[in-house]
């Protein structure tokens, strides 16, 4: 069975980049420090919209904050934030501009503590995915106790824009949970710990 051809998950409707995303990244279990940091941004930004808004601007994200480089993003100044609020290839919100710099400055506090981002954050599923067992999209919920946890811990450490039901799409997306519905192609593969469809 092709994943053209598969039964995956309602929410990426008919749409191939939706589809694609949902197909070879979503819920696929990340541990790289950057790479989640680049995720908890995105997610930050999501507040509000639909995921699908953020796909197709992620590259334009990705140039724009300089691939998510926290050492870089750390230092923009008032130049660079005026430029990001004109730059219509992302989403031109002040507070959310400014609050991915406090977040890289906030991640980098960590790094100087000595705490890896990863563990930092995969300490609240205790270091592994959770695989639950949904049937429907209807029966997920927004947020749990974990995401409640984690977003109250990275609060604690200054982070904005991580809110309980942003940490919990975001533990949708980085694979702290496997939230496929069990007649996703998708949620036996993850549950097997294959990350592809090979």
């Amino acid at each position: 069975m092709t994943m053209k051809e598969a039964a995956r998950c309602a929410w990426p409707g008919e749409d191939p980049l939706y589809q694609d995303y949902h197909d070879r990244e979503w819920g696929v279990p990340i541990y790289d420090d950057h790479a989640l940091f680049e995720k908890l941004i995105l997610d930050g930004f999501q507040a509000g919209l639909s995921w699908i808004t953020i796909l197709r601007k992620r590259e334009n994200f990705m140039n724009a904050f300089d691939s998510f480089d926290p050492q870089v993003m750390a230092a923009y100044g008032r130049e660079k934030l005026e430029s990001l609020m004109q730059d219509a290839g992302i989403i031109r919100n002040r507070l959310k501009i400014e609050s991915s710099v406090s977040n890289a400055k906030a991640w980098l506090a960590l790094q100087e503590e000595g705490i890896s981002f990863s563990d930092f954050l995969w300490q609240f599923v205790d270091g592994s995915p959770i695989h639950n067992v949904w049937k429907t999209k209807e029966e997920v919920p927004a947020e749990t106790a974990e995401s409640k946890a984690m977003s109250h811990a990275l609060k604690k450490k200054s982070f904005r824009f991580c809110g309980p039901t942003i940490c919990y799409a975001f533990m949708q997306a980085v694979g702290m949970v496997n939230d496929h519905t069990t007649d996703c192609f998708r949620y036996a593969q993850l549950k097997d710990g294959r990350t592809t469809d090979s």
